[in-house]
């Protein structure tokens, strides 16, 4: 007959080895995101915006 607690802790620290990782890389992605440069944002000159689709593509 298996083990089920062994096999129970098994997945247990598997599963929180995955959420550490997980954890590390959204930590480095905020990082990231907060060190970067703004954009450079800018209007369009004279009013020329392209025209509002209404959130429909044409």
């Amino acid at each position: 007959m298996p083990d089920y607690r062994e096999l129970y802790f098994k997945l247990f620290r598997a599963t929180a080895d995955a959420i550490e990782i997980l954890e590390a890389a959204q930590q480095e992605c905020e990082e990231l995101y907060i060190s970067a440069e703004e954009p450079k944002l800018s209007l369009f000159p004279g009013g020329n915006a392209p025209p509002d689709t209404g959130g429909r593509e044409k």
